[in-house]
């Protein structure tokens, strides 16, 4: 049985979670990738303000193809979230909750989730056009110069994910 995950999110939404709960997300959740994070951790270095609130908001790694003709987004599936491991954790300590990818993630972010009290999920890869189907606002924030790796905030219904690095540290990649 799925539970449903609301943003922005909580703590105490984040502690009734475990490693291998399915989970549905409703609310506004943001997208980023690599050439993001990376402009965004300059700006926090630079003590400059980032494009969106991070506090206790959500990024899924994720860029979307461009929308057909009556479509809110393109396919949206996760890319590997590993790239953005040296990156998360100047985001969390801004109060970043939840990141949203595909695979595993080293050790040292496992300890950073803990540290921060987040989680990881995981987007089933393969599907970005049924995922598409959850989206039912897409807003450009920032970036353009990115294209499909600009930051975006969607309004999403349902979104299904998997809890992957629960906020105690634990990894559904640790056998």
């Amino acid at each position: 049985m799925e539970k449903k995950l609301t943003t922005p999110i909580t703590d105490e939404q984040i502690k009734t979670l475990k490693v291998g709960d399915e989970v549905l997300i409703s609310g506004y959740i943001y997208t980023g990738r690599d050439a993001a994070h990376k402009i965004m951790i300059e700006s926090i270095k630079n003590n400059e303000p980032l494009p969106f609130d991070v506090k206790d908001q959500v990024i899924y790694y994720v860029g979307p193809t461009p929308a057909k003709e009556n479509q809110i987004i393109g396919s949206c599936g996760p890319t590997s979230s590993y790239r953005m491991d040296k990156y998360s954790p100047y985001l969390m300590e801004k109060g970043l909750k939840v990141m949203i990818g595909k695979g595993d993630r080293s050790i040292e972010f496992n300890q950073v989730v803990k540290k921060y009290q987040g989680l990881y999920l995981l987007a089933i890869g393969g599907i970005g056009a049924k995922l598409s189907q959850c989206v039912v606002e897409n807003t450009l924030i920032a970036y353009p110069e990115l294209q499909s790796e600009a930051i975006r905030r969607l309004k999403v219904i349902d979104f299904p994910a998997i809890v992957a690095i629960d906020f105690e540290g634990n990894s559904i990649f640790t056998k």
